[in-house]
């Protein structure tokens, strides 16, 4: 017999396996996930999930995709959590420290807590990367921003209000357009995808397992 916790999903108590993931023990329980879910395996950041356990006073943010169910766990999603995106063109803007202060001038008033590099679902140093934003240092930026999964829980404990993975992509856009050197080969890959190149390649790995998938993604060859 599997061994079976209790969870309180938006109040109401369920008995669901040990085994399951939030995001699963809402499925079991008879949740039809229409918003809030995605790539279910902690890529694309949708289903950022608050939750505490009974006896512990800490209110604690995951991705409900990637974490275990606990007894006695009382759980609460948003549709989405806050973030400010703010609106620029690309193609108009320059990789100088004053767009960032025009843009996201909330990052000037970081208070040094940490709260966002702790709560990281990624593991990321985010007030690293924030401090690299205020500076205009956008490579380096970009570089310890990458894995970020736009989820916003660093976002949701900033007492600053601070919209980091926004700030992030900006950094990223910045340099990617200005910064990194050409890619020719990368132009090239474009080229061949529209034309249909890979398409074949693309349906074989739908048919693939997500184990196989993995393994490959792990073992691929990374561009120094």
């Amino acid at each position: 017999m599997e061994q079976m916790v209790n969870v309180f999903l938006f109040g109401k108590k369920y008995e669901v396996p040990a085994s399951l993931t939030i995001m699963e023990a809402m499925e079991y329980a008879g949740y039809q996930l229409v918003r809030g879910c995605g790539c279910r395996n902690g890529f694309c950041g949708a289903c950022a999930t608050i939750y505490r356990i009974k006896g512990d006073r800490e209110l604690k943010a995951c991705l409900a995709c990637s974490t275990q169910v606990q007894d006695n766990m009382y759980v609460a999603t948003l549709p989405f959590f806050p973030l400010v995106k703010e609106v620029y063109d690309i193609e108009k803007v320059k990789p100088t420290e004053q767009i960032m202060m025009q843009l996201y001038p909330e990052i000037y008033a970081c208070v040094g807590c940490n709260a966002c590099t702790k709560v990281c679902p990624q593991g990321l140093n985010v007030m690293q990367y924030i401090a690299y934003a205020q500076r205009g240092e956008y490579e380096k930026c970009a570089e310890e921003s990458f894995d970020c999964v736009m989820c916003g829980i660093c976002s949701s404990r900033c007492p600053a209000g601070i919209s980091h993975p926004q700030v992030a992509m900006l950094a990223r856009r910045l340099n990617g357009k200005y910064l990194a050197p050409h890619c020719q080969h990368l132009d090239d890959r474009i080229a061949e995808i529209r034309e249909g190149k890979f398409e074949a390649l693309i349906e074989s790995l739908m048919e693939k397992p997500l184990s196989e998938i993995q393994e490959l993604y792990n073992n691929r060859e990374i561009e120094k």
